[in-house]
């Protein structure tokens, strides 16, 4: 293994990585994708049905990680709080397990030594690899998706691909730091700065708020006692039980809390390095393994955040592991608004006197 990029091979496999795109098979659909209107299958499997309701016959099956191109949107009667049907090759599928998606690649920066860079998935999907002198290069599972944030730390080499010779950029990863991984750099974005700012910091702590009622599952931010943001969310699913290691309930607290830790980039629930070791290569979103869950805003010191949601859009209803599942661009705006401030510049956690977070029923 290359451990690093020189300069001029740098330079050299940037510019070239890209011309060649045309031609490669290693990036996903590039030469059929049509992105103007495509989505990603986030579940297991979803049925096309012949109408927009979940009474109509079964044309057809889609399966995870299948990307299908929509024709047209359509509002239905049913389900209330979701009734966004898409119309496909078939018949119609039901938005709420699945995931908008793009492919735009990106020419590969260079990283400064010392530091990391944060950086978003703009592919539907990417393999990530690892690195061992028992095993050489290894494929993970499961992929990173569309959406989801990452620190960068190095460019490098990566494995010897027929249709990729590009370099490759490691991520940093706070549950996989001592195995690190690896993804094309054309496949990630660099953020500018602008994605930290913060959105009016000049309003006093006490005068900011953020309500959640779980029962209509709406969130909304006051300033001054006035409502300057609000949404729909997806709330912990009741009476789950317990979920994950550190065995915080599925359901989502109510009360007064505060919000303590600020992160843009989290791995949550099973880390690649723990499915290699036991063996788990099923390993998915429905069991819990969310490398890059984007700007999460942890209200609880067990775990409990707002944050941005890539494996799902069926916001109105419970849907999450205890935490408040939210629109990414919706998570960057409250992880932004929400005191204290985040300095672009920082990799560990704020914690502190934070803005004040009222749920309830």
């Amino acid at each position: 293994m290359n451990s690093k990029f020189s300069r001029r091979d740098f330079l050299k496999l940037g510019g070239l990585t890209l011309g060649g795109l045309a031609f490669s098979p290693f990036l996903p659909g590039l030469t059929s994708f049509d992105d103007s209107f495509v989505v990603r299958i986030a579940t297991t499997e979803m049925p096309v049905r012949k109408q927009p309701t979940d009474d109509s016959r079964v044309e057809l099956t889609w399966y995870r990680d299948d990307l299908v191109h929509v024709y047209e949107e359509k509002i239905a009667d049913e389900p209330k709080y979701n009734p966004v049907w898409y119309r496909v090759w078939g018949g119609y599928l039901h938005r709420g397990r699945l995931h908008r998606v793009k492919t735009i690649y990106q020419t590969p920066q260079e990283v400064p030594t010392g530091k990391r860079l944060l950086t978003e998935l703009t592919v539907p999907f990417t393999t990530p690899y690892r690195f061992s002198k028992a095993r050489g290069w290894e494929a993970l599972t499961p992929p990173m998706y569309y959406g989801s944030i990452h620190w960068v730390d190095r460019v490098e080499e990566g494995p010897k691909m027929a249709d990729y010779s590009g370099p490759w950029y490691r991520i940093f990863d706070e549950l996989d730091s001592n195995v690190p991984y690896f993804v094309p750099a054309i496949h990630m974005r660099v953020l500018p700065s602008s994605y930290m700012e913060p959105i009016t910091p000049e309003v006093p702590f006490d005068d900011k708020l953020i309500e959640v009622n779980l029962t209509t599952q709406k969130m909304v931010a006051y300033e001054y006692g006035k409502a300057v943001f609000q949404t729909n969310i997806s709330s912990g699913i009741p009476g789950g039980g317990q979920s994950g290691a550190n065995g915080i309930s599925t359901t989502t607290p109510n009360g007064l809390f505060n919000v303590m830790d600020k992160v843009p980039a989290k791995h949550m629930g099973n880390s690649y390095f723990s499915i290699a070791q036991n063996g788990n290569l099923l390993a998915d979103a429905d069991g819990y393994v969310l490398p890059g869950v984007p700007w999460s805003t942890f209200f609880t010191p067990v775990g409990h955040a707002f944050h941005g949601t890539y494996w799902h859009e069926n916001f109105g209803t419970p849907m999450s592991h205890g935490c408040i599942n939210m629109r990414s661009d919706e998570a960057n705006w409250v992880f932004r608004w929400a005191q204290p401030t985040h300095s672009a510049d920082a990799i560990s956690n704020h914690r502190g006197r934070g803005t004040n977070v009222e749920i309830h029923y």
